[in-house]
């Protein structure tokens, strides 16, 4: 053995490995270049809430429009304007009662659909027979836009709540699905044999190099199916309910009440942003140990 091999294995020794002893090759670079002195590539520190940069900017265009005359009142009324209407609302109850609603019918939906996408991706992801009898339909469905169908599941199940839960749940389980299923099947090779090698059971297998390579994918399609959910709330609030944001906003609709209107457009775009920081959030606690360019 020379020099520059047994100065290999010393460094290999050293590394720190996962939970199947496979080791992070970039982390002695890493620690390399901070010895050094040197500065990592990255796209720099994350600021906390500087996705709200985006937001912020809309509001105040919108703001300064409205103060200077730039955006007629009568399409579009000022922000002040909908923060009056949005407090008498609220002093009236109108606006929690529907708020709470809404909420409810997007949890449902969103339960429902995670639920059984992640099961199908599962049994489709893990089984060569489960991915012949479910990955086709999938597809077929995923061609057909979930509001297509509105008309024959009113066929099926009426006008009522299980329609529109049905409907939010479909715009769920695709984003689901074709996530987790890509994610499965993309997990590296070189970690099912190094699982073999140590004879890791059917179960171990599942729970340490299955499930753990498939929860970014996972949370990604998490991430589209909340928001999956709460555009497929918009359209079917407005069909034949008597409750929620959505029947406020036909209702404004029809007394051409615009400030209402914004209200309630305000309130699900609130809903999607605190949703999608919510799933965010957990993606960052649950990913933690996974470093990207982000981080």
């Amino acid at each position: 053995m020379n020099a520059r091999t047994a100065t290999s294995l010393a460094i290999a020794a050293e590394l720190p490995r996962d939970a199947l002893g496979v080791p992070y090759i970039a982390a002695p670079v890493t620690r390399r270049a901070q010895a050094r002195g040197e500065r990592r590539l990255s796209l720099g520190e994350p600021v906390p809430f500087g996705w709200l940069l985006g937001p912020f900017l809309l509001v105040l265009y919108w703001s300064v429009g409205s103060a200077s005359g730039l955006i007629d009142p009568r399409v579009l009324p000022a922000p002040w304007v909908a923060v009056t209407t949005a407090i008498d609302l609220i002093e009236k109850g109108r606006l929690q009662a529907d708020l709470a609603v809404s909420t409810l019918r997007a949890a449902q939906g969103l339960a429902w659909g995670v639920a059984v996408g992640l099961l199908v991706a599962l049994v489709s992801g893990l089984s060569l027979l489960g991915g012949y009898l479910f990955d086709g339909l999938v597809q077929v469905k995923r061609a057909i836009p979930t509001l297509a169908l509105i008309p024959l599941l009113i066929l099926w199940f009426g006008i009522g709540e299980t329609m529109k839960v049905t409907v939010i749940a479909l715009g769920v389980f695709i984003p689901i699905y074709i996530h987790t299923h890509n994610a499965l099947r993309g997990i590296d090779l070189k970690y099912v044999e190094l699982a073999e090698t140590i004879g890791l059971s059917r179960w171990g297998f599942v729970r340490h190099v299955v499930l753990p390579g498939a929860l970014p994918g996972f949370m990604l399609g998490l991430r589209f199916g909340v928001m999956g959910a709460w555009l497929a709330l918009v359209v079917v609030e407005q069909l034949n309910a008597t409750s929620g944001i959505g029947y406020m906003i036909n209702l404004a609709r029809t007394y051409a009440q615009s400030d209402v209107i914004v209200v309630g457009l305000v309130v699900y775009a609130l809903l999607g942003l605190s949703s999608d920081a919510a799933v965010r959030a957990l993606e960052a606690r649950a990913l933690r140990w996974r470093r990207t360019l982000g981080r």
